[in-house]
């Protein structure tokens, strides 16, 4: 048995020990830093003497570097580029793919299907009961060390004879939302 318990799985990667730079990184960052605005300074200058304009020096260092240190702060303080990519558009939920938040992302892989399935009798039947039955099947492993096709007597009375019935042989209709909360409720009490 696995010692990892879902609060394992539903940490973010992010959540683990910060490592400071090292002192040599840090220098090579000072002098790109430092390479930047003057760079940034030579063609600043020249462009404002191409139009004419005398602007001092010590002016035009000062503000490229504060331009350059706002947007170091800001880079830093940003989400990551992963996250940042698959932001939800203006109107959809949070919690696609890399955005750290597992458990939405769980919930999303349920609910989509649910709504397309939902009035569909054999759309539910192709993709929901599966999904449900491996759901039962794991959760009798994990707390049971059985499935439905290994010990289907035990797994009956373990079970319940509503929730058998339901995987073993579906409805003529698809269950409304009030019926599947049940179902899921007795599942979740296995």
């Amino acid at each position: 048995m696995s010692g990892t318990s879902i609060d394992d799985l539903l940490t973010a990667e992010e959540d683990g020990p910060s490592r400071r730079p090292r002192s040599g990184r840090r220098s090579g960052q000072v002098l790109r830093a430092v390479l930047a605005v003057a760079a940034a300074v030579v063609v600043l200058a020249a462009g404002l003497r191409v139009l004419g304009l005398q602007v001092s020096p010590l002016v035009l260092v000062a503000a490229v570097a504060a331009l350059i240190a706002v947007r170091r702060v800001v880079s830093s303080l940003a989400p990551p580029r992963s996250a940042a990519r698959t932001a939800p558009k203006a109107g959809r939920s949070a919690g696609g793919p890399g955005t750290g938040d597992a458990l939405r992302t769980a919930i999303n892989g349920w609910e989509r299907p649910l709504d397309w399935a939902s009035g569909d009798r054999e759309r539910f039947a192709e993709r929901i009961l599966p999904r449900l039955g491996e759901l039962t099947d794991e959760r009798l492993r994990q707390r049971h060390g059985l499935t439905r096709d290994s010990d289907p007597a035990r797994a009956r009375a373990l079970l319940g004879e509503p929730l058998w019935t339901f995987l073993a042989a579906p409805s003529r209709r698809t269950p409304s939302p009030r019926a599947l909360a049940a179902i899921v409720a007795e599942l979740e009490k296995i």
